[in-house]
């Protein structure tokens, strides 16, 4: 993924010149992608640039809910134990091509199994890992979960679990189940070319990958031979616009159709625009401050706490999300499933923050604090964040770095075990079920993925295998309560905010819709003309 050019400007004028006759959607967004494989990775910006744009899953979300609907697979059954899921298959499902492939079978149940056994750690399965480390297959569970998955024949796949798994069929809507052309993935394997299926990717999806100017544009087709049928939008670019007000701008310029997170504080200017378009909903989501817990001092839940105690959250909410968020109390956000509204938290008080420091010996202690380097619902503004949290710090006798780096390998450095210091991050629902806030962020298995804590406690774990075992859903949303008093007490990390979620578009956009899990899709857009 070499520049072609530099210069985000030129690049996207070059990338849209092949568009020149055709309906084409720009869509301003916020940071590139770590690449094309969604199973490498966790972050909403590359599920949006190749999850959501060139690749299906088994079962998929309906637009603008948390439904679960059919997608590459057009009807399933679960066994009356709750252990044995069986998907039938759409037949005549085509494969995008390139110019190094083109694909001579539709989709089987071959691509199925080696969609997911690739990420499973399996030896025979080496040679199309190239170093990845499967993080979301690993933080869900999956590798405890399933036993087997089996072609049962070239339409039919049956996947086998230990034992019942109450998030499972959504889990299998999620980005990192994708689809994959095993056909594809076994020539670059022969033509000693893997890197091609994370950077020129291949799919059964509504739009086709065409270029990709690194941190400038990706450009997309419409996939003619869609299984769900051509899109409105003839070709679809990406203009990556890392800053907010700049996107904005864009937008307001008719350099872009769709921008996303705009600076709060300009919200209320772009609802009088009537050449704009503004779309609200309240996120699943929570932003939040992960301590590592396997480092000092952080690994003292006495520290831990004290620092709770020392953050202004109000004071945050004030500056940095101006009207466009909440304080967060939990790990889940309040309208989820589970969630506990009667939960004993840390509270406000910098003096008793101060004393316990004092007493511990650790006034002047020096530690690292990251700051988010994009904007996001659940943390509009990352470095002013850091910088409220540092003065808090500061406060109470621990004095703080602020540290950044590039979107991508922020993500990479903060999920080692070993990083230095206290992260920033946040959290968007996929599914809309808390297990997929609890196992993945704080769980013993994610420890070296979203667990950024790298906080393992065996009690926590417990609880949220039993809850994933429990069909009744009043006796999981007892369990996952308790899961989250577990977290508060030992306090891993803080849960600052739960954000809305706001998107700017052009008044003739047409049919785009805020999903509840902040991805952003465009299969079903269009433009007036």
């Amino acid at each position: 993924m070499k520049p072609i050019i530099a210069g985000t400007t030129l690049a996207l004028s070059i990338i849209l010149a092949g568009a020149a006759n055709s309906k084409s959607l720009v869509y301003c967004s916020e940071a590139s992608p770590e690449g094309f494989d969604p199973a490498r990775y966790t972050s909403g910006s590359t599920f949006d640039a190749s999850s959501k744009t060139v690749y299906n899953r088994l079962v998929e979300y309906k637009r603008g809910s948390t439904e679960i609907v059919p997608a590459l697979a057009e009807r399933w059954e679960i066994s009356d134990d709750g252990k044995t899921y069986t998907f039938h298959l759409r037949s005549g499902v085509h494969f995008q091509s390139n110019e190094d492939f083109k694909p001579t079978r539709d989709l089987t149940a071959d691509d199925v199994v080696f969609s997911f056994e690739r990420q499973s750690g399996k030896a025979d399965f080496a040679a199309y890992a190239n170093g990845a480390s499967w993080s979301y297959y690993n933080d869900v569970g999956l590798a405890q979960s399933v036993e087997s998955i089996a072609k049962v024949d070239d339409l039919t796949v049956r996947f086998t679990l230990r034992k019942p798994n109450a998030p499972f069929l959504g889990l299998l809507a999620l980005d990192f189940a994708s689809i994959l052309s095993k056909e594809y993935a076994d020539k670059l394997v022969t033509d000693n070319r893997i890197d091609d299926l994370n950077q020129k990717p291949i799919g059964t999806g509504p739009f086709q990958f065409v270029a990709y100017q690194q941190d400038a544009a990706i450009r997309y087709q419409a996939f003619g031979d869609y299984w769900g049928g051509k899109q409105p939008i003839d070709d679809l670019v990406f203009a990556i616009t890392t800053d907010a007000s700049t996107r904005i701008q864009r937008l307001k310029a008719g350099e872009c159709q769709i921008a996303v997170y705009p600076v709060p504080s300009d919200i209320p200017a772009l609802k009088e625009d009537s050449s704009l378009k503004v779309l609200q909903r309240p996120g699943l989501n929570v932003g939040y401050l992960a301590f590592n817990t396997t480092q000092k001092p952080f690994d003292d839940a006495r520290v831990r706490r004290a620092i709770t105690q020392a953050i202004n959250k109000q004071a945050i909410l004030d500056a940095v999300y101006q009207g466009a968020g909440v304080e967060a109390k939990s790990v889940l956000p309040p309208d989820m499933m589970g969630y506990n509204s009667a939960l004993k938290t840390v509270q406000y008080d910098p003096n008793a923050a101060r004393s316990t420091i004092s007493q511990l010996g650790l006034t002047g202690q020096q530690v690292k604090l990251w700051a988010m380097p994009v904007s996001r619902p659940y943390n509009p503004n990352g470095r002013r964040t850091a910088e409220l949290l540092q003065a808090d710090l500061q406060n109470i006798g621990l004095s703080a770095q602020i540290v950044s780096f590039e979107w991508g390998e922020y993500l990479k450095r903060s999920s080692d075990p070993k990083h230095d210091g206290s992260v920033l991050a946040g959290w968007t629902a996929d599914n809309g079920d808390p297990d997929s806030f609890l196992t993945p962020l704080l769980s013993c298995a994610s420890v070296g993925g979203n667990n950024k804590a790298g906080w393992c406690n065996k009690d926590f774990d417990a609880l949220l295998d039993k809850a994933r075992s429990e069909t009744n859903e009043a006796a999981r949303a007892k369990l996952y309560q308790q899961a989250q008093q577990k977290a508060a007490d030992e306090t891993p990390w803080i849960p600052l905010a739960n954000g809305v979620i706001t998107v700017a578009t052009s008044a003739n956009v047409i049919g785009y819709q805020i999903e509840p899990s902040d991805a952003h899709r465009f299969d079903g857009v269009d433009i007036a003309e």
